[in-house]
């Protein structure tokens, strides 16, 4: 496979996990210790790992979640780390980001969110599947780092910033029609009853 059949190749590839990155991924569970040493062993083992203190992830359908991370990186600040698993798009933000976001997703645009596709937010006493801190060609497919977490303390976007990341990517998402639009002005005669 090359790197133009893989999905999202392009400037967020990563080859893995920093040591600092895995320790603030590991200091997210109640035994972080246990996770470093799992990650030892077996480093292309993905985790368990629960959301609300360390962060939170919202979780958006791949291709939407991509348009998300462009306008974060083109138009925005940046973004705190990205995972892709399973086709859809981690976004790790800030912790409260759960609880905060979807009901500014429903004041921004008064119920006006239709091309806002579900964003599932994990907040406190979720928790979700994190790709292994070094992806093998197995695990590539299915789960793998984006944009990696490398240090103790990473960045992390809160609910307004990813609002505006969402409504951003909804704004300019292409939407391409096989028929040419039709012309209002156009005569339109009823062939069906000729004698």
């Amino acid at each position: 496979m090359t790197t133009r059949d893989e999905p999202f190749s392009d400037r967020f590839d990563v080859s893995g996990v920093t040591a600092d990155g895995a320790a603030w991924l590991a200091s997210a569970g109640t035994y972080p210790r246990s996770t470093l040493s799992l990650w030892e062993e077996r480093p292309a083992a993905p985790v368990v790992l629960p959301c609300g203190t360390a962060f939170d992830v919202v979780s958006a359908p791949a291709i939407f979640g991509r348009r998300m991370l462009d306008r974060l990186w083109d138009e925005g600040p940046g973004s705190g780390p990205v995972a892709a698993f399973r086709g859809r798009m981690l976004l790790f933000a800030a912790p409260g980001t759960a609880q905060r976001l979807p009901s500014l997703l429903r004041w921004e645009e008064f119920g006006r969110t239709a091309a806002i596709p579900p964003l599932l937010c994990h907040g406190t006493g979720d928790a979700v599947t994190v790709p292994a801190p070094l992806g093998t060609a197995k695990s590539t497919l299915t789960s793998r780092w984006l944009v990696a977490p490398d240090t103790r303390h990473p960045w992390l976007p809160g609910p307004e910033i990813l609002l505006w990341a969402a409504v951003r990517a909804a704004r300019t998402a292409v939407r391409i029609s096989i028929f040419p639009p039709a012309d209002q002005d156009a005569k339109v005669y009823d062939v069906s009853r000729r004698r």
